[in-house]
């Protein structure tokens, strides 16, 4: 598995210049680089776990005024794809959302909660339209998502803001939640 890096800045202008360093300065595969709201700037990159360590040093070097700072070791096959490509939430199966609040440490809570409890992460949002938060939603049983829940707000710890689990939502709430993230 790959390891994924994180950094959320409080400047744009200086998020996109520590973005060109990072993948210059580390051989790593730029994910995603971009405004967020409140004026923040966020960063992923991919790579094997030393590359993106270097690149995460070179964010730590930078002085800019850095919000947030992950390195997640083994990231998720799930969380990429939801990182590159949103999916759908699937019908029939209990879901949750998990509000958090900055854009980086949701996606630490979706990793965290696909790696402890056999859920699917069938969303991924991050900081664009809602004020610099993330929030993620995943499925399954009702106690895999149960599980996936604790093991978010236990990664999250002062950066959660909500969750909420719905053991038989309704197709219409479904067809509303894939319709505003979509």
């Amino acid at each position: 598995m790959p390891a994924l890096g994180l950094v959320e800045t409080a400047g744009i202008a200086a998020g996109v210049g520590l973005a060109d360093r990072m993948v210059k300065e580390a051989d790593v595969n730029l994910l995603r680089a971009t405004t967020i709201c409140g004026g923040r700037y966020m960063i992923q990159v991919e790579g094997d776990r030393a590359a993106v360590a270097a690149a995460l040093a070179v964010a730590a070097e930078d002085g800019s005024r850095i919000i947030g700072k992950y390195l997640i070791p083994q990231v998720s096959s799930e969380v990429l794809d939801a990182l590159r490509r949103p999916s759908g939430v699937r019908l029939g199966q209990a879901i949750a959302v998990v509000e958090a609040r900055t854009a980086t440490s949701g996606i630490v809570a979706a990793d965290a909660a696909v790696k402890a409890a056999a859920v699917s992460l069938a969303k991924l949002v991050t900081g664009q339209g809602i004020n610099g938060k993330s929030y993620c939603v995943f499925c399954g049983e009702l106690s895999s998502v149960e599980a996936g829940v604790r093991a978010a707000v236990d990664v999250l710890a002062n950066n959660l803001i909500d969750t909420m689990v719905l053991a038989a939502p309704d197709q219409a709430v479904l067809g509303e939640l894939t319709r505003i993230l979509g």
